[in-house]
Formats: C-alpha cells, sequence, structure tokens
C-alpha cells in the first residue's frame, strides 16, 4: 500500500509540476504538455464529440486551437465552459485563444461525479438566457457535464418533454450511466418521480425542493458503479 501511495504522490506532484500558467517561455511549454498529454487534447485533435442540441446551440468535449477558430469561421461567437475558471494549464490557454479569436467565453463550475449543487444548476440556468447564439458549451470529454447541461438546456430553455431532454445524457455522447457519472441520470430519475406526483418545472423544483447532498446519498444507496 504504501508503494502504491508513493506512485500516487509521484504522478500527482508530475502533474502539478507541468499544470501552469502561461507567465514566462517555460511555463508555456510545460502548459503545452499538460494539455497535450494529462489532459488529453491529443485525442481531441481528431475526436470532437460535436453535437447540435438545438437551432443555435451546440455541445462538445474541450476544442483544440484549431478547432475554435473553425467554430469562430462557422460563426459561432460564444463559448460556455463548463469546467470552471480554475487556474489551470487549460484554463489559461482557453482564455488567451479566445481572446486572441474574439471569442467570448463564459465560465461555470459544473461537477460530474457528483450532483451538482441547486445554486450551480440555477447559475446555468440563468446563463443561458443570457449567452448570445450560435454558442458551444463543452467540458472535458463532452460526455457528462456537457450532457447534463445539454440536457437542462431542453428542459428548461426549450421546453421539451423529460424523455426527450435526458437522451442528452447518453452512449452516444460517451456517458456511462453504470459509472459514477450516473449521478447526473439520478437527478432526472428523482425530479420524474416527484413530477407525477404532481406537476412542478424542473426551475421550481431546483429553487424549492432539490437537495444535492440527499440526492447524492441515495444515489450511492442504490447504486454500484463499475468504475
Amino acid at each position: 500500500m504504501k508503494f502504491i501511495k508513493r506512485i500516487t504522490d509521484w504522478e500527482r506532484a508530475l502533474r502539478a509540476s507541468y499544470n501552469t500558467d502561461l507567465s514566462t517561455p517555460e511555463n508555456r511549454r510545460r502548459a503545452r504538455i499538460y494539455n497535450l498529454w494529462f489532459d488529453h487534447e491529443i485525442l481531441r485533435g481528431v475526436w470532437t464529440n460535436f453535437f447540435q442540441v438545438a437551432p443555435g446551440v451546440y455541445r462538445s468535449n474541450h476544442p483544440t486551437l484549431k478547432r475554435f477558430a473553425k467554430m469562430k469561421e462557422n460563426g459561432i461567437n460564444t463559448v460556455l465552459n463548463l469546467r470552471g475558471d480554475y487556474p489551470s494549464a487549460h484554463y489559461h490557454t482557453e482564455v488567451e485563444t479566445c481572446r486572441t479569436l474574439g471569442l467570448n467565453l463564459v465560465s461555470i463550475s459544473l461537477q460530474a461525479r457528483h450532483a451538482p449543487p441547486a445554486e450551480d444548476l440555477l447559475k446555468l440556468i440563468d446563463t443561458f438566457r443570457t449567452l448570445e447564439k450560435p454558442f458551444v458549451m463543452h467540458c472535458k470529454s463532452g460526455a457528462d457535464r456537457a450532457g447534463l447541461a445539454s440536457a437542462i438546456y431542453l428542459l428548461v430553455i426549450e421546453g421539451a418533454p423529460l424523455d426527450v431532454a435526458r437522451r442528452q445524457l447518453g452512449l452516444r455522447y460517451l456517458h456511462v450511466r453504470r459509472s459514477k457519472t450516473g449521478t447526473l441520470d439520478h437527478i432526472f430519475d428523482v425530479y420524474e418521480a416527484r413530477n407525477a406526483q404532481a406537476p412542478i418545472s424542473f426551475e421550481d423544483w431546483l429553487k424549492t425542493e432539490y437537495d444535492h447532498l440527499a440526492l447524492q446519498a441515495d444515489y450511492e444507496a442504490k447504486n454500484k458503479p463499475w468504475f
């Protein structure tokens, strides 16, 4: 066990040493390595996970510089980053890229393996109402947080039926319900059961009844994720 801990601590320290800002040429070099290999940008150059959610609304994994430039050429001027504005190499790089290309970057932090607090989901909904279309929303892989946000967009902004909205969390986008991210599906399971008792909008449910800690505990008690 001590050996495994030493390896884990070494890997964590190595990642942190490359997860830098862009303030110096050496920091830029290290940040580039971090983005390519630790943040898996090397894969996202060819795998986009890019889909239309609604007219003028798109979802994606974290785009590369070339993909951001292509989106700009295609008229997308607004980027909703669901990974938050933490001081990380990928965030610093995205800020610089969007500034260079003239893209409007908006950042919100969502969780994938835990039910997000109500205030985070309500902030997301408020943000949807102010974003200029066309816009693209992205997380890292485009599977889980992007799926949750897309489902909420369809449900609340577009007024889509719940069964249609929740398809945004599916294997088509590499979202695996039987993983720890299945807690995102559980949000809609609980809402669906509550709405069947007496109709309530998803937004009102978030404001008045949603308890992310209780929902997470309920999910963990009822499920044994594969990974």
